[in-house]
């Protein structure tokens, strides 16, 4: 009788994560987290909920990104710019930021992709979306030449797995550009 319970709690754990482990029809993933060194990233808006410890989003605004432009790389791995804020990242006087900072900017949850971000002439609202299922489109630009990066939600399904899977992607692209 002493061993009728432990074969019960094992097989209760074993067809449980059997269960997982065959459901093909998930709506989400959750990928491994990103492992790689340290980053500091500046954030516009609301400061995404990640799964990495060994990453730190310091809050700034569109006008410290223009004014600070130059100094950017030194202090920051990387620039998210967060849906809310899409609209005004899109003025002409930042296309120039984009394209000199030295560091990969992110445009999270933009239907438009980081077209209308390097266009000084275009507004964000005139740009159509694209519909192409990406949740963060990244953008560095080094030396004229341009490296574009984006990633999308697993089965286009917005979740939290599925967003904290994608900002692991995102880190993974931070940690490993630029691109040779």
């Amino acid at each position: 009788m002493k061993l009728i319970y432990p074969l019960i709690i094992v097989a209760a754990f074993i067809l449980s994560g059997c269960t997982l482990v065959l459901d093909t029809t998930s709506d989400s993933i959750d990928t491994p987290l990103y492992a790689g060194k340290a980053l500091n990233v500046a954030v516009i808006g609301e400061a995404p909920s990640v799964r990495e410890r060994q990453v730190v989003f310091s809050a700034v605004t569109m006008d410290e990104i223009y004014d600070n432009s130059r100094s950017l790389s030194a202090e920051y791995d990387a620039v998210f710019i967060m849906k809310e804020h899409l609209s005004e990242a899109a003025d002409a006087r930042y296309a120039e930021v984009y394209q000199s900072a030295g560091i990969p900017f992110f445009f999270i949850e933009s239907e438009k992709s980081y077209v209308p971000f390097i266009l000084e002439d275009v507004a964000y609202e005139d740009v159509p979306d694209m519909n192409n299922g990406m949740y963060a489109t990244g953008y560095l630009n080094l030396e004229g030449k341009a490296q574009v990066w984006a990633t999308g939600l697993y089965n286009d399904k917005v979740n939290r797995t599925n967003i904290k899977s994608a900002y692991s992607s995102v880190f993974e692209a931070v940690n490993n550009w630029p691109v040779k």
